[in-house]
């Protein structure tokens, strides 16, 4: 009896070995979905500088892409498939939502059925911008924000290969939903 207890514990352990894998997938997926867009937003504020929509893209609200390239590269580095990505806005702010299945089942066992089971997990990951504009400053004339953690920006949207340029980490923080 005692050795049937012991098994029955070796398979929910499996079960639980297989979700963690799941759950960590998916968290890359997401977080790698919002990356690949972080860095598409960044090249989109430098574009508005010279058009002067730039505000736009700071806010983060002119991306275009879902990151879907990068969701599918992480969750097959991670031993598992992709099954949906959705993109959306959580608080305002862009949002990517993934879903994985682990190319693994969580294998024999005592218990019937389970050895073609395949774990599945869902992550959320968010796009929040780090900056604010100068609402004081003529922005045809002068681009002027604050980013948390990376200081003050000031570039002049007509020649603005004078000053070191923001990167994405600068402009936007992606992190993994509550």
């Amino acid at each position: 009896m005692l050795l049937f207890v012991a098994f029955i514990f070796f398979v929910f352990a499996k079960g639980a070995v297989a979700r963690n894998g799941a759950q960590s997938a998916a968290d890359a997926a997401a977080l790698a979905a919002a990356q690949e867009v972080r860095d598409e937003l960044t090249d989109g504020f430098l574009d508005g500088l010279e058009s002067g929509d730039w505000e736009e893209w700071l806010e983060g609200e002119e991306f275009l892409g879902d990151g879907r390239a990068a969701a599918v590269d992480l969750a097959s580095a991670n031993d598992a498939t992709l099954t949906d990505l959705g993109t959306g806005t959580l608080d305002g702010k862009p949002s990517f939502e993934a879903g994985v299945e682990t190319n693994y089942a969580v294998g024999d066992s005592l218990i019937p059925g389970t050895e073609n089971i395949r774990a599945k997990a869902r992550a959320t990951a968010v796009i929040e911008p780090r900056c604010t504009v100068d609402v004081d400053i003529d922005p045809s004339k002068k681009v002027k924000f604050m980013c948390d953690g990376s200081g003050d920006w000031e570039i002049d949207p007509k020649d603005p290969g004078d000053v070191e340029l923001p990167e994405a980490k600068d402009l936007f923080a992606v992190h993994l939903a509550d």
